[in-house]
C-alpha cells in the first residue's frame, strides 16, 4: 500500500482498545487540558471579533451543529471547529510534542470535538479518532529533520484532524484519501507571523480545524482530490519540510504512541520560554532579587533564541509578549511565575517589569539539534559583582520532567476560572468524571457540553 493509504488506514481502522492504557490515560488528561485551556480562550483577547467573523459565516440551520467552548454559541461544525481552534491556541496554552514542534491538541481537539459533537459520536470513538489524528500530526513532526520553516502546528495538524473527522463520519479508504488530498489543497501556515508576533498564529490553527471539515465535506460529496500527499513530488513533506523522511513516518505508526510523548504547558507562553520561566523560579529559590540583577543571560538550543528571543518594548502585543522571553522571565523572577493574568495592556506597559526585561537576553548554545528545547542554562550577574546560575536538561511538563498533579489540577482551576469569570471546582469535578468516563459512554456530547455550558448536571 502507499504510504497515505497505510496512513488512513491506521486512524480508520484504530479502536479505543488497541490504545495501550499509559497512552489511554494520556489521551484522557490531554483532553481534559485541552477543554480547560479552550474554556479559557473564550475570554481571551480577540476572541470576540474571532466569533463574530464565524458568526459572519451563517447560523447552523439544518445541517450538523456545535458549540463554542466557554459559553459561546450553537455554530455550523465548521464554524464552531474555526473559533474552538482560536480558543485553544490564542493564549499558547495548550500541550505540545517537543521533537515534532506540534501543538497536537490543537487543530486537532477543536475539529474532531466539533465533529464528534455533530454526529454524536461515542466515547471510545470520539477517544480514538483524537488518539489516531495525534499519531499522524506528531507523526509528521517527528519524521522532520530540519528546522521548523512553516507552521508546523498549523500544517500537521490538518492531516491529522482530517483523518480524525473522517473515522467519526465513516468515510472509506478511498474517501479518506480524497479528504486528505484537499487537507493538502489548504494547508497553510506561515511562520512570519511567530516573527512578529501577530494573532495570526492561532487563526491559523483556526483555518486549519475548518479546513479539516471542509475536506472531509468535499470528499464526502465525491471530489476527487489527489492522493499522494504525503510523498508526491508537490505532496506535503517535499513542499513543506526542507528535509524529512515519508518512511519513518509510516514505520512509526503505532496506536497511541505520540500521545505519550506529548508534554504540558505549566505557563501560557510558546513552551521555547518555559526552560527559562522555570530557571527564573530557580533563580529565586538562590536569593536572586529583581532589583540586584545587572544582566541575565539564558543560555540554550537555537531554536530557543528563534522562537522567543525577540526584544521586549513598550506598547508590545499581547501575542508578541507571548513569545518574548525577556518579559515573561522577568514577569516570574518579580513574582515566581507567570499566568493568564499577566498578559493584558496594564501588565504589559509595567515599567518596572519592562526595564527588568530589558536587562535579559536569548544566546544560542550553538547545537546542530533544529528542534531541541534543552539544556538550558541561566547566569545572571548581579549588581553586587557575583554571579548566580542554573541548568535544566528537559523542560517541566515534559515526559522526562512530568507536571505534578497539583499544578496540573491549579492550571485547570486557573482556565475555567478565567473562561467563566468565577472558580469553577463544580465543573472542573464533572469534566474529570466525564473523560473518565468517556470510555464507556454511549455519545460523546454530554462531556463537550460540559465545557460548553459550564452547567454540571
Amino acid at each position: 500500500m502507499s504510504i497515505p493509504t497505510d496512513i488512513a488506514c491506521h486512524v480508520l481502522r484504530m479502536s479505543w482498545d488497541d490504545v495501550p492504557p499509559v497512552s489511554q490515560a494520556a489521551m484522557k488528561a490531554f483532553l481534559l487540558d485541552t477543554l480547560a485551556v479552550g474554556v479559557a480562550g473564550r475570554r481571551a483577547w480577540l476572541a470576540d471579533p474571532i466569533l463574530h467573523v464565524a458568526r459572519s459565516w451563517g447560523d447552523a440551520g439544518d445541517g450538523p451543529k456545535a458549540a463554542v467552548w466557554g459559553g459561546g454559541p450553537v455554530l455550523p461544525v465548521a464554524s464552531a471547529a474555526f473559533v474552538n481552534g482560536f480558543q485553544i491556541h490564542c493564549q499558547e496554552y495548550d500541550c505540545v510534542h517537543e521533537p515534532a514542534v506540534v501543538h497536537p491538541m490543537a487543530v486537532i481537539g477543536a475539529a474532531v470535538s466539533a465533529e464528534a459533537e455533530a454526529r454524536d459520536a461515542t466515547g471510545a470513538d470520539y477517544l480514538a479518532a483524537l488518539t489516531g489524528a495525534v499519531d499522524v500530526a506528531a507523526g509528521l513532526g517527528a519524521a522532520t529533520q530540519s528546522a521548523i520553516r512553516f507552521f508546523r502546528p498549523a500544517t500537521a495538524g490538518l492531516f491529522g484532524a482530517t483523518l480524525g473527522v473522517a473515522r467519526l463520519r465513516g468515510l472509506d479508504v478511498q474517501q479518506s484519501l480524497d479528504a486528505l488530498g484537499y487537507a493538502l489543497a489548504q494547508a497553510a501556515g506561515t511562520m512570519q507571523a511567530h516573527v512578529e508576533g501577530k494573532p495570526a498564529l492561532p487563526v491559523q490553527i483556526a483555518s486549519a480545524a475548518r479546513a479539516a471539515i471542509v475536506a472531509c465535506d468535499l470528499a464526502e460529496a465525491g471530489l476527487p482530490g489527489p492522493h499522494h500527499v504525503f510523498d508526491g513530488p508537490y505532496g506535503y513533506l517535499p513542499l513543506f519540510e526542507e528535509c524529512a523522511d515519508s518512511e519513518a513516518f509510516r514505520r512509526d505508526l503505532s496506536p497511541g504512541k505520540r500521545i505519550g510523548e506529548v508534554s504540558y504547558k505549566p505557563f501560557p507562553t510558546g513552551r521555547a520560554a518555559q526552560g527559562g520561566i522555570v530557571l527564573m523560579q530557580r533563580l529565586r529559590e538562590l536569593g536572586v532579587r529583581a532589583e540586584e540583577v545587572q544582566s541575565i543571560r539564558l543560555i540554550a538550543p537555537p531554536l530557543i533564541e528563534r522562537l522567543v528571543g525577540r526584544r521586549p518594548k513598550a506598547g508590545m502585543q499581547i501575542n508578541y509578549a507571548r513569545l518574548c522571553f525577556a518579559y515573561s522571565g522577568a514577569v516570574a523572577l518579580k513574582t515566581g511565575t507567570i499566568g493568564l493574568a499577566d498578559f493584558t495592556a496594564e501588565a504589559l506597559n509595567d515599567a518596572g517589569t519592562l526595564a527588568l526585561a530589558d536587562k535579559i537576553t536569548v544566546e544560542s548554545d550553538g547545537s546542530d539539534d533544529p528542534a531541541a528545547f534543552a539544556p538550558q542554562i541561566i547566569e545572571a550577574k548581579l549588581t553586587s559583582g557575583g554571579t548566580e546560575t542554573a541548568r535544566i536538561d528537559a523542560l517541566y511538563g515534559s515526559p522526562t520532567d512530568p507536571m505534578r498533579e497539583a499544578d496540573v489540577a491549579a492550571k485547570r482551576a486557573e482556565c475555567l476560572a478565567f473562561g467563566f469569570g468565577e472558580a469553577r471546582a463544580d465543573l472542573d469535578a464533572a469534566l474529570v468524571g466525564a473523560v473518565e468516563a468517556l470510555p464507556q459512554a454511549a455519545s460523546a456530547r454530554p462531556l463537550i457540553t460540559l465545557a460548553t455550558s459550564g452547567m454540571p448536571s
